[in-house]
């Protein structure tokens, strides 16, 4: 029988390498999009077909946080995550074969700013404003919908490294350009994951049928901005990188339509729950995923 998954938002840089993953596996691999030439949102009955039979559901949607927090964002944002997992979850439940295991991205900006301790999905404290706001409001979508023949996990995913793409191409960009110096203090915690871990993640988690709940999808050796620039300015042979504090970096937002708390929010998140399980990270130190995605 052929095998399937399904990837809800599946077209940008980490949806695309997961396409990628699955395909050399054997996979049939099916994207629900608002894009051309793929199963359309607004064409539910197209999504139950698609999620007959599926061997799992992986959902990435959700409007880019790269953005400037004006109204008409926030708002697309929150919607964009919350009525498409809702849209999946009514899906699963027409679905005479559902798949039998559902993966939802969440986001580890859920936690609270955090320079004092790590945070683990046990111990740590959600945090306050708009992006957490959004994180529960979109886990609180995702547990809210009971579904009796479908295991539910939600990833709550740190900064994603990879390859072509992804926040790695402005990373490299301030480098290249002698501006890989400290971004703000320079101590703020960057919690982050090599690409490759999640697409190995999500291979653990079907496997291990008895897992459920919330994963921190992390890295469980996270750095200060500070280390991070500078791991990235040895790989990339660069000796200079001059710093960029708060002031410059909000006139810098601003210009670029972003937002500040993307750089200098302190977000320091411990993969718990994956290592208790046996998960073993293949890029658990920055330097061996700056080494193999500068390498490519």
């Amino acid at each position: 029988m052929e095998k399937k998954i399904v990837i809800a938002g599946g077209t940008g840089f980490i949806g695309q390498y997961l396409k990628k993953k699955f395909l050399e596996r054997g996979y049939k691999v099916t994207i629900i999009s608002r894009q051309p030439h793929h199963v359309s949102w607004d064409r539910p009955t197209d999504i139950v077909q698609s999620l007959e039979g599926a061997e799992m559901l992986i959902n990435l949607a959700g409007k880019s946080v790269d953005c400037r927090y004006n109204e008409k964002n926030k708002a697309e944002i929150f919607r964009s995550r919350t009525e498409t997992t809702i849209t999946l979850g009514n899906a699963l439940l027409q679905c005479q074969n559902p798949p039998p295991l559902w993966i939802n991205s969440s986001t580890a900006t859920i936690y609270r700013h955090a320079e004092d301790r790590p945070m683990t999905e046990e111990e740590g404290e959600i945090g306050t404003g708009f992006s957490v706001d959004v994180a529960k409001a979109w886990e609180e979508a995702f547990f809210s919908i009971s579904l009796p023949a479908t295991r539910q996990a939600a990833l709550r995913i740190a900064i994603v490294l990879g390859p072509d793409g992804g926040v790695m191409t402005p990373y490299k960009n301030l480098v290249k350009y002698g501006l890989g110096g400290v971004q703000g203090p320079g101590e703020q915690r960057f919690s982050w994951i090599h690409v490759e871990d999640v697409f190995r993640t999500i291979l653990f988690l079907n496997e291990k049928r008895d897992l459920t709940g919330v994963f921190n999808c992390s890295s469980p050796n996270p750095v200060t901005n500070r280390e991070f620039m500078a791991h990235l300015r040895t790989v990339m042979n660069k000796k200079v990188g001059l710093p960029t504090p708060k002031w410059m970096l909000e006139a810098g937002a601003l210009f670029i339509k972003t937002e500040t708390e993307l750089v200098l929010k302190s977000r320091w998140v411990i993969p718990e729950r994956l290592e208790k399980e046996g998960f073993v990270f293949q890029y658990d130190t920055v330097e061996k995923a700056l080494g193999q995605i500068l390498s490519k």
